[in-house]
């Protein structure tokens, strides 16, 4: 088990210089005294899943730091999960992105930056809709495991939030290392490259874009195809929508308006980002 997943926690260097890619002159990697001072507040500001996500991954990477838990106890394994029940695996390899390092903020980058974005503009207001989008790419990815043998899925569902807003912002102007220009919807493809080049293990990212892929087709392309007769095949189990306290027959009308002005504002052309995290 060690062998499967040890040398991703040793790929911290790689990622250093993904990371430095990314965020190469951004204020993203300077803190001020100020920004210090406002963390409680910038906190305080993440949408509730985004928020509530990052917490569960930080509290298990500190509770794996001082041993209270080890890493060897949180893996996918299907075995010990069907053999043995110990079925909170089949959650808790979802929020570990190894130990503190260059490895573990990247991650946290990522995760926190693409959710937020997600949460904050295409799932505003439809709180109980984007839990069930990250529902949907664990379960998937949960079910795609014995295929792709990966014992940690944090990384993957992290990359779907990725290809999702990309293709959700095709007009949004980014730039890479200040040296090409592309639009959103070719940032997956982007990182995927860049870590293949590095030598890095791009498994985890294909996963992601291949559930992204999925959920953007059935969710946003599939409604609009004349075969599908207006029919959306992801609608919000009702269970969920009661679960964060939303009213089923609002929520449809709600969530209908929604899409259409998506698509309204989808059509008009974004101001140009310096930086691929500056969405």
């Amino acid at each position: 088990t060690q062998s499967t997943w040890g040398p991703r926690l040793a790929s911290s260097s790689l990622h250093l210089c993904r990371f430095r890619s990314l965020c190469l002159g951004s204020s993203c990697c300077r803190l001020s005294p100020t920004t210090m001072s406002s963390v409680e507040d910038w906190y305080k500001e993440i949408p509730i899943i985004t928020r509530c996500y990052m917490t569960v991954a930080f509290l298990t990477t500190v509770a794996c730091a001082v041993d209270l838990v080890s890493p060897f106890a949180l893996y996918f394994n299907r075995s010990l999960i069907f053999e043995k029940f110990q079925v909170w695996r089949l959650i808790t390899n979802f929020f570990f992105f190894g130990t503190f390092g260059l490895d573990f903020l990247f991650h946290m980058f990522f995760l926190v930056r693409y959710s937020r974005l997600l949460e904050e503009t295409s799932f505003r207001g439809r709180t109980a809709d984007f839990f069930y989008m990250l529902l949907f790419g664990a379960t998937t990815m949960t079910l795609m495991q014995p295929l792709i043998n990966i014992n940690f899925l944090g990384s993957s569902l992290t990359f779907m939030m990725v290809y999702v807003w990309a293709r959700r912002n095709p007009h949004a102007h980014m730039s890479f290392l200040e040296i090409f220009n592309f639009t959103a919807p070719y940032l997956p493809w982007v990182l995927l490259t860049f870590s293949f080049l590095l030598g890095s293990d791009f498994k985890t990212d294909l996963i992601g874009i291949a559930v992204g892929h999925t959920y953007y087709f059935l969710e946003d392309v599939y409604p609009l195809m004349p075969t599908s007769r207006d029919r959306r095949l992801l609608k919000t189990p009702n269970w969920i929508l009661r679960l964060f306290g939303v009213s089923v027959p609002a929520t449809r009308a709600d969530a209908n308006a929604t899409r259409a002005n998506e698509a309204v504002a989808n059509a008009q052309p974004q101001p140009e980002l310096e930086h691929p995290h500056e969405q």
